[in-house]
């Protein structure tokens, strides 16, 4: 079944992900996209051959010979997005975080369970091959003394000047960009208090881009914290949280920084096992992940490692978004599943806070 997709939004992600895994991927068909800079609806139009261009969400929503939606908008704008694409009776591929807050997503979520259509959330991470077996390899829950979850990064633009031609348009409505602006903080205020200071503000705002990451794949592994013992964070952009899980601490540290690696992983420690998978930057397409497993007795140890994989989460993350909309498989990265992401990102932002 080929598939045909509208895109909504044609930034840094849309560019350097999305759409040259569509445009690869014989199933799928870019018949649509939009954005608010006209330059860039161009530019992506001509590069992708794409027939039809808007400059409204709205109007693309209303494109009766599309069959999903890419949501890859900013993120104040997620949740009235969903909303109008549930609708237009689209099925529908959304970037992560939903949504900036529970309360913008909560309403949505008695629709969702009646929706007969695909409403899939983008993890990636959650589909990388070394996670996969990893979630097959997992020890009992009860048998888990530590776990230690990790984004420590420097950001995408180092990794983008030296690998990628990314076209950045100066033709957004200033308009647009002050109302995004005054719109982002009244949501994130709506967590974290009208006290909150911009680094507390910015941490939050971390929590829900690059920790959702982190934070889904901890609760598909080992399941929700029974709460969190202490956070704290540093100049927006240095956090640490220790959650707790009743027989077992999970540790998580996140650093964004301008050392140019980055380190980003999970590691669960039983007794005589230690399970490690790793992740590589993103910006830079099909680098290497692997699954290690440390597995000793009283007198041997064995090392097992699953990979290298060079497969692209992403391209993994499209064909399960097709598999649901072919073939009517449910969806790992629903929207119910986002709701306990922000609940638990507003734990910790209160958190900081005290």
């Amino acid at each position: 079944m080929d598939i045909r997709v509208g895109l909504i939004g044609l930034g840094e992600v849309a560019q350097l992900m999305h759409l040259p895994l569509l445009a690869d991927d014989r199933r799928y068909r870019i018949e649509a996209v939009m954005d608010v800079a006209p330059s860039l609806v161009e530019h992506i139009g001509e590069r992708y051959g794409v027939p039809r261009r808007y400059l409204n969400a709205e109007d693309l929503l209303a494109d009766a010979n599309l069959d999903a939606v890419f949501i890859l908008t900013p993120d104040h704008i997620h949740g009235r997005l969903l909303a109008q694409a549930m609708d237009a009776d689209k099925h529908v591929f959304i970037e992560k975080p939903v949504c900036l807050t529970a309360d913008e997503l909560t309403p949505l979520l008695p629709r969702a369970e009646a929706y007969r259509k695909t409403i899939f959330v983008g993890y990636m991470r959650r589909f990388s091959r070394p996670f996969l077996e990893l979630k097959k390899r997992m020890p009992s829950v009860d048998s888990v003394l530590h776990a230690r979850v990790r984004d420590i990064i420097c950001e995408g633009p180092f990794f983008i000047r030296q690998t990628h031609n990314v076209f950045y348009p100066k033709d957004v409505p200033q308009t647009i960009i002050d109302e995004g602006r005054v719109e982002t903080e009244r949501l994130l205020r709506s967590v974290m208090g009208t006290e909150a200071s911009r680094e507390q503000l910015r941490a939050y705002q971390v929590l829900t881009g690059l920790s959702s990451h982190s934070f889904s794949a901890m609760r598909e592994l080992l399941g929700a914290p029974k709460g969190v013992h202490a956070a704290r964070q540093h100049r927006g952009e240095a956090i640490s949280v220790l959650f707790d899980y009743g027989r077992f601490t999970a540790v998580y540290e996140a650093l964004i920084h301008n050392v140019a690696r980055f380190d980003a992983g999970i590691d669960i420690m039983t007794d005589r096992q230690q399970y490690r998978v790793n992740y590589d930057t993103p910006y830079i397409r099909n680098l290497p992940s692997r699954l290690e497993i440390i597995d000793s007795t009283d007198t041997e140890t064995r090392t097992e490692t699953f990979g290298p994989s060079y497969e692209d989460p992403f391209r993994i993350e499209l064909d399960a978004f097709h598999d649901c909309v072919a073939n009517g498989a449910a969806a790992k990265t629903t929207l119910k599943d986002s709701v306990a992401d922000l609940e638990l990102f507003a734990k910790v932002g209160k958190a900081f806070v005290r």
